[in-house]
């Protein structure tokens, strides 16, 4: 008899369905930190508070996981003000990955409202362009490795490969604190994309500020020699909220607080930005030097 009911109980536990782990979380220290983009517009450094990042890039997996809970987000069901139509498009199905979307490859073909929706379903947000910038500075001895010219042709090195390549899976070489593929995987969404690269007067904010990177907008920037992360810097501030790419993908980010990170409900869509003129200059007026929460307010969000 005792017998039956271990079988039983072991048939149950192999019929029922494998629980995804939690995400896991590094701390970082935060602090002074001197970024390409100067938190004054010329060479102020900015401050960073404590946070914790998530140490691999979102999976295919995991978010194939968020949208079976959260079908408002699935590419046959999500509105198009929130996403392109390329959204997900490499998948086989709405509810299915496929051989173009393997489970351990970092997903892709998400827009920022779809990652910051994520974000939120761990209690968690986008990394700010400064908290992004800082953690992926480090190497697997030291937290700021970008002065080193091999750290800067190793990170280069991955912008020079084909784009039509397959994409690897997560789990590379853990830095310092712990975190991996922030270089060498995928591109990754920031909460503050839309205001990297925004003028001092709103009305010069339409098609004209996406070129700032080159020629006299450029002038700004520091650390000139780290065109890897300036090519970053570039592309970021050059995509809409709803934009979607094959090579593009995010991780999320927590402040280090006493107080518990205050998420909007999943209903609730983030603000809409555009990437033009008010939205940006809103950004930008927003203190950069901490780290911002994503939650918005739900009246402003309701679509």
């Amino acid at each position: 008899m005792r017998a039956r009911a271990l079988l039983i109980a072991m048939l149950a536990l192999a019929a029922a369905p494998a629980v995804a782990s939690a995400a896991d979380y590094r701390p970082l220290p935060g602090g002074r930190f001197a970024s390409v983009v100067p938190a004054d517009g010329k060479d102020a450094p900015a401050q960073v508070a404590p946070f914790a990042l998530r140490s691999e890039p979102v999976t295919n997996a995991e978010f194939l996981a968020f949208v079976s809970k959260h079908p408002q987000w699935r590419r046959d069901r999500v509105a198009p003000i929130f996403a392109d139509g390329r959204y997900l498009s490499h998948w086989a199905a709405a509810d299915a990955l496929g051989p173009e979307a393997l489970p351990a490859q970092p997903v892709t073909g998400v827009s920022w409202f779809a990652a910051q929706a994520y974000c939120e379903s761990e209690h968690a947000r986008l990394p700010s362009w400064y908290e992004w910038e800082m953690a992926a500075g480090a190497d697997a001895t030291r937290a700021d490795a970008r002065s080193d010219p091999a750290w800067r042709e190793r990170v280069l090195d991955w912008y020079s490969r084909p784009s039509s390549h397959a994409l690897p899976t997560i789990g590379g070489a853990a830095d310092l604190h712990g975190v991996r593929d922030l270089n060498g995987l995928v591109w990754e969404w920031v909460d503050d994309f839309n205001a990297l690269l925004v003028g001092s007067d709103s009305r010069d904010q339409d098609g004209a500020d996406k070129l700032k990177f080159c020629g006299a907008g450029a002038i700004s920037l520091q650390q000139k020699e780290n065109y890897a992360t300036l090519m970053r810097v570039a592309m970021l501030s050059a995509l809409k909220a709803v934009d979607t790419t094959p090579n593009l993908g995010f991780r999320c980010a927590r402040p280090l607080a006493s107080a518990p990170f205050n998420s909007s409900p999943l209903s609730v869509h983030p603000r809409i930005t555009s990437g033009a003129g008010s939205e940006r200059s809103e950004a930008k007026s927003k203190d950069r030097h901490t780290t911002r929460s994503a939650s918005t307010d739900p009246e402003a969000s309701t679509p």
